[in-house]
């Protein structure tokens, strides 16, 4: 299955609300408290939306037919999780797969053409994160070949940070 990535525009900000709820209250039947602010996002979160739809970091996921799959942000820097890095990396935040896609190996295609676009252009690293409560979801990273390299605490969450060396 072709994946494209199509920018996410500051209209559409509603519709990555409503992925984001869509997803806690998934995780949340998975009995996992991971992401549950996003049932009613704080001001900080809501922000943290538009700032990355400001930046052109919010891609939706679609189809070939352009179906909306899920969504992604990917970034060249991240400071809040990261801090200040020397080295060039792409950083995956908010993969996000509609329920009416799961289990088709999005999440994984999603990642692998991030990582082939970085690695065209020179990044050394992918980076993400993980809620570290959610072991489920960051024994899926470890399975993709990233490793744990430290951890973030957050006002509303400890994670997982987690890079991919790019050959």
């Amino acid at each position: 299955m072709d994946i494209l990535f199509e920018q996410i525009k500051n209209k559409d900000k509603q519709v990555v609300l409503s992925l984001f709820k869509n997803a806690a209250e998934k995780i949340s039947k998975m009995k996992v408290d991971h992401w549950q602010y996003w049932k009613n996002p704080p001001i900080e979160k809501i922000k943290w939306v538009e700032e990355g739809i400001l930046n052109n970091e919010f891609f939706f996921i679609k189809t070939s037919d352009k179906k909306t799959m899920g969504m992604v942000r990917i970034l060249n820097e991240d400071l809040l999780y990261w801090g200040q890095q020397p080295e060039k990396a792409k950083y995956i935040h908010s993969l996000v797969i509609e329920d009416a896609y799961n289990g088709l190996g999005l999440g994984a295609k999603v990642i692998e053409k991030i990582e082939n676009e970085a690695r065209k252009i020179n990044y050394k690293y992918l980076r993400l994160d993980s809620d570290a409560k959610n072991t489920r979801l960051c024994g899926y990273y470890e399975k993709l070949g990233f490793e744990k390299v430290g951890t973030k605490e957050l006002p509303l969450s400890v994670n997982n940070l987690y890079e991919k060396k790019l050959r």
